[in-house]
């Protein structure tokens, strides 16, 4: 479901509101709030932040967003509501998506009583980038 898809008849759209979907439609960088506020008040300068937060739980509300926890710092919010899982740097915090179904098969009395509606796997490690300065720190210590 494209997060834009009908999105008039569930809520009022104002020029804000859509400057914050154009923004978040097939955006893969999983931004928090605050990249999206700053994002959209260089062409909406009077934009508030209060909007943004309030635009982007209105979209979780109506399945459009998935809400990430997976940042100390920020919650960060995935428009691609589809099943997938994300890959997490632990240095720079990038997050990066992965399209695999795991078989997940829990038992009724591993599930303790809980109605699945949801799965997520997460992985972390180190980006492709972190990890070349990291060596790149490493190796100029090994000449000391």
């Amino acid at each position: 479901m494209k997060i834009l898809e009908n999105i008039e008849k569930k809520i009022k759209m104002t020029p804000q509101r859509a400057a914050i979907l154009k923004y978040l439609e097939g955006n893969t960088s999983h931004p928090s709030a605050e990249d999206i506020f700053e994002s959209v008040r260089k062409k909406y300068p009077m934009i508030s932040f209060t909007t943004v937060y309030n635009t982007l739980q209105t979209l979780k509300d109506l399945d459009r967003v998935r809400e990430l926890n997976i940042d100390d710092e920020r919650k960060r919010y995935d428009p691609n509501v589809n099943l997938h899982h994300h890959l997490i740097c632990n240095n720079c915090k990038k997050i990066v998506d992965i399209f695999i179904d795991f078989p997940l098969d829990i038992s009724e009395e591993e599930a303790q009583g809980y109605t699945i509606s949801c799965r997520h796997v997460e992985f972390y490690g180190l980006c492709p980038k972190c990890r070349k300065t990291k060596n790149k720190g490493q190796g100029n210590r090994n000449r000391d």
